[in-house]
């Protein structure tokens, strides 16, 4: 048996997002988004409303970054989500956040967080989705697996839980993609 719950936003995982940008004077900001993902193969999508600040950010200056919140930075990743830039224009710094200036977009990158899209709008659609080109994927060399590419078990990425209203660590690799299902083939 089932049980309803109507329409919910229950999707597991949901990515926690931590969007970088720059205002108009240059001051970094950070927002926790868990709506967003991937749309093509080099695009991001992101469901920001157009009150925040990091929206107004992304307006401005065309560009913006994506870091994924990772278990050693929970709580400050949280803090940039319940914090409004509009009200605290320091959060990014109390958050004890340090900004790297992107070779490849005018946005931050995060330095306590280990791996990022940069990515340039692309366009925002009628809805107010935030459509952006991601134009490189960076990622610290720490948490790179002996193959050169990321390994998440080295950062230990988290995900939103809705339903419960917490944070989630991802867990143990369960299958190889693309490989496993040809076994019932």
């Amino acid at each position: 048996m089932r049980k309803n719950f109507g329409a919910k936003p229950y999707m597991y995982p949901m990515p926690v997002l931590i969007i970088g940008t720059y205002d108009e004077s240059g001051v970094p900001d950070a927002m926790n988004a868990a709506w967003g993902g991937i749309c093509e193969a080099d695009e991001i999508m992101l469901c920001l409303s157009e009150s925040h600040k990091t929206t107004q950010n992304i307006l401005k200056r065309k560009a913006f970054t994506v870091s994924f919140a990772d278990r050693a930075h929970a709580v400050e990743c949280d803090y940039v989500g319940v914090v409004s830039a509009n009200k605290e224009p320091n959060k990014f710094q109390k958050a004890g956040f340090t900004a790297v200036k992107s070779e490849f977009v005018d946005a931050p990158l995060i330095e306590q967080l280990p791996m990022a899209f940069e990515c340039e709008l692309k366009k925002v659609n009628e809805d107010g989705l935030i459509i952006g080109k991601i134009v490189n994927v960076c990622a610290d060399e720490r948490i790179l697996g002996k193959d050169g590419k990321p390994d998440p078990a080295k950062f230990t990425p988290i995900c939103f839980d809705a339903a419960n209203g917490t944070y989630l660590a991802l867990g143990d690799i369960v299958g190889k993609a693309f490989s496993d299902g040809l076994k019932i083939k």
